[in-house]
């Protein structure tokens, strides 16, 4: 196990002016009259399995989703995997595929994959893939039914979306070729600074530790991350890599890619907040729409300013199977 960065503070640039950044997505998403979702909150939900996706699945989220994609993109090195693999040849699997963005530049960059498979309860993604890219609509937590193994495995960004992580890490295991590698990207998500400029009881701390007792309710865990190694260790994966990458909200880093990163995560914290409290604060917590609208603003308000310089941690684990 190692780390590919040093735990070096992140600068703070006291000079930056930058904006809030806009957001704008070419996804094409799939739409049908039989297609039948849940509206609530003024949002849309995905109807397959309903209640196992706490968050909206309509195009403001699909929007989201994509510039999410940019972040993880962008934050460890413009790669779109760390597993020391060489993707020509393989089949993949991509667990919660959402809009399908990863699958798709996965085909995109690497045309010699025989196949790449992305899974998702949202029927959301767009019909217009390159030719080894496929999409199919099911719950990753049922009993697998696969024609044959995987060569490499990728899960990102399923935070409040599993169940039981050690059964679906297995049965990870179990559809994976000897010598073959799984992939989980992930936040360890509680919020902290490195100059204590976030307080605790900043808003989106709060907001933060709302989501994580609300999904502890459900009994989808807001905070996997940290139990990452473990569970891989005891579904018999053997070399384990992780690496760890600071994720900064704001566009007070110095470092340009850190900075554009952050920027974005503003962008993330700004233009999501309703979808991430609306059925989690508001039909699990028992929040008054009107305490839940405080909170949002005050997100909006602390995402924006300068003098706080919020951070994540993001853990990438690449984790083999024994030959």
């Amino acid at each position: 196990m190692g780390s590919i960065a040093p735990d070096l503070p992140i600068e703070v640039d006291h000079d930056d002016d930058a904006i809030s950044l806009g957001t704008e997505s070419s996804t094409t998403s799939l739409s049908s009259s039989v297609l039948k979702y849940e509206y609530k909150h003024g949002r849309r939900y995905h109807a397959h399995h309903l209640g196992n996706y706490p968050f909206p699945n309509d195009q403001p989220e699909q929007d989201r989703l994509d510039m999410v994609h940019h972040i993880f993109y962008r934050l460890i090195n413009n790669r779109l995997f760390l597993a020391p693999i060489n993707p020509d040849g393989k089949r993949i699997l991509d667990i919660g595929t959402g809009t399908g963005i990863w699958a798709i530049q996965m085909g995109d960059e690497y045309p010699n994959v025989e196949q790449i498979v992305g899974n998702d309860l949202s029927p959301i993604q767009p019909s217009w893939v390159p030719p080894n890219v496929k999409f199919i609509v099911d719950d990753v937590e049922k009993d697998w039914m696969e024609s044959a193994p995987y060569d490499y495995i990728h899960c990102r960004y399923m935070a409040g979306s599993i169940r039981d992580w050690p059964r679906l890490i297995q049965q990870c295991f179990e559809n994976l070729k000897p010598g073959c590698w799984l992939e989980l990207q992930e936040s360890v998500n509680t919020l902290y600074s490195e100059d204590e400029s976030l307080k605790a009881d900043s808003y989106m701390v709060k907001m933060m530790d709302g989501l994580k007792e609300a999904c502890l309710r459900i009994g989808q865990t807001m905070d996997p991350a940290p139990e990452f190694e473990k569970w891989v260790g005891e579904a018999g994966f053997g070399a384990v890599h992780t690496m760890k990458f600071k994720l900064p909200i704001g566009s007070w880093p110095k470092d340009a890619r850190l900075k554009e990163c952050g920027s974005f995560m503003r962008v993330n914290f700004v233009e999501g907040v309703e979808g991430f409290t609306a059925a989690l604060f508001g039909d699990v917590l028992g929040w008054e729409q009107s305490d839940i609208e405080e909170l949002n603003a005050g997100v909006k308000r602390e995402s924006l300013r300068k003098d706080i310089h919020p951070i994540f941690d993001v853990l990438v684990v690449a984790a083999q199977k024994p030959m």
